[in-house]
């Protein structure tokens, strides 16, 4: 099920699975488990969305992931209906064919491969029909508001690149190599690289590894692949979800990245062409008494700038400051500038065999302007966003005013 892994994760958020039929011996599965106003989800509706989510190698508590999705679909499905919107049937097992079409397969096929994996016919109509008549929905209620100006679109083209773009949800382990440990952290990077397992890996991090997403496991938010440092891109391309890089070496440390998800999407941010960022270095290292000098610089400063006013003084060598292509960046520094917005901080790094830590701030970022964008994929861009965030603050107070009740 590889295939259907990373060509149908984009469409996680908006699964919907139902009922289907079992054996007598099974009757207690569709006992009703959530009530959402008038309509109940049962247990086997649950099961169902749970192994779909595994079958998709979804990251998190699946439990827990698959409840709030059921009750979300049930709120889209009753909202849809309320309004009088029933796709026909001809639209739904059109819905199926686009959507087993994006994974490669008939419909067919894809009910047959979906089948293998213990899923029912009946949840992928369902899911199918319940995203169609969310859809429509949103569009007759909010598509009049979702319109944009020929302003906006000139406002976007600085903004805004062209074409497809992948964008990859990872987990860090980012491992200071201290003289005398060089031959442990290689080996126990070795080890980690072997993992396979999303709770595994997070458990690593929080133990070993030195940056600030280590208390939640490593985990880091989307970023487009193209934000990332060019060396680390195809070892990433490479990756399924689950899968860990093998160890990369960096100044001072060895880097490990797990691959939670992969997308591709149509409407990308524009190519960054430079970064500017600051660099003040500062004596001690990773010790306690830096480390809490660099929190209370961190507190006096608001852009890069403020750094000339820290190293007032100091010899000319402790402050760097530059703007370069993200290709020319020292990769562990680019890597720690993609994690941040102007402004922000990154005190992960080190230099000198890790006796001095770099207080990294990143600038700002310059974006590349096209000069051949086509208007139309802009227009369909900020209008599908708009959407978007009107559609969720609808779901948000359907939520907010519906009858929820766990069984």
């Amino acid at each position: 099920m590889f295939v259907l892994t990373r060509l149908l994760a984009p469409f996680l958020a908006v699964l919907t699975l139902a009922a289907a039929p079992a054996p007598l011996a099974a009757q207690n599965l569709f006992a009703p488990a959530i009530q959402v106003n008038d309509s109940v989800i049962t247990n086997y509706e649950l099961q169902q969305r749970k192994r779909m989510l595994q079958v998709l190698s979804a990251p998190g508590d699946l439990d827990k992931l698959a409840r709030e999705q059921l009750v979300d679909d049930r709120l889209r499905l009753q909202a849809a209906r309320d309004s009088g919107i029933r796709p026909t049937d001809e639209e739904i097992l059109d819905g199926m064919t686009e959507f087993a079409g994006r994974a490669g397969m008939t419909r067919d096929q894809f009910v047959a491969a979906l089948g293998a994996e213990g899923v029912a016919e009946q949840t992928f109509r369902d899911f199918v029909h319940s995203g169609l008549s969310w859809r429509q929905l949103v569009q007759a209620r909010f598509g009049a508001r979702a319109t944009v100006s020929e302003d906006e679109i000139d406002r976007a083209l600085s903004q805004q690149g062209t074409g497809s773009t992948v964008r990859v949800l990872l987990s860090e382990i980012i491992m200071p190599v201290r003289p005398g440990e060089e031959d442990a952290v290689r080996a126990r990077a070795e080890r980690i690289s072997q993992i396979k397992s999303f709770g595994a890996f997070a458990a690593e991090a929080r133990q070993y590894s030195a940056t600030a997403t280590r208390q939640d496991g490593g985990r880091l938010p989307w970023r487009d692949l193209s934000e990332l440092p060019p060396p680390l891109q195809p070892l990433l391309l490479g990756l399924a979800p689950g899968e860990v890089t093998a160890p990369i070496p960096l100044d001072g440390a060895i880097a490990l990245f797990q691959m939670r998800d992969v997308q591709e999407t149509g409407y990308t941010p524009a190519k960054v062409s430079a970064v500017e960022y600051a660099a003040y270095y500062m004596p001690g290292g990773r010790s306690a008494e830096t480390l809490a000098k660099a929190r209370e610089i961190e507190g006096r400063v608001d852009r890069c700038d403020d750094l000339y006013g820290i190293a007032k003084g100091q010899p000319p060598e402790v402050l760097e400051r530059g703007t370069l292509p993200v290709a020319d960046l020292p990769t562990d520094i680019a890597l720690e500038l993609s994690k941040l917005d102007p402004g922000e901080v990154s005190t992960t790094l080190t230099r000198s065999g890790g006796q001095t830590l770099v207080f990294l701030m990143l600038c700002g970022r310059s974006a590349e302007i096209q000069e051949d964008v086509d208007r139309t994929q802009i227009t369909v861009g900020l209008r599908n966003q708009r959407l978007a965030k009107l559609a969720d603050g609808y779901l948000s107070q359907l939520r907010a005013d519906a009858l929820i009740v766990e069984r």
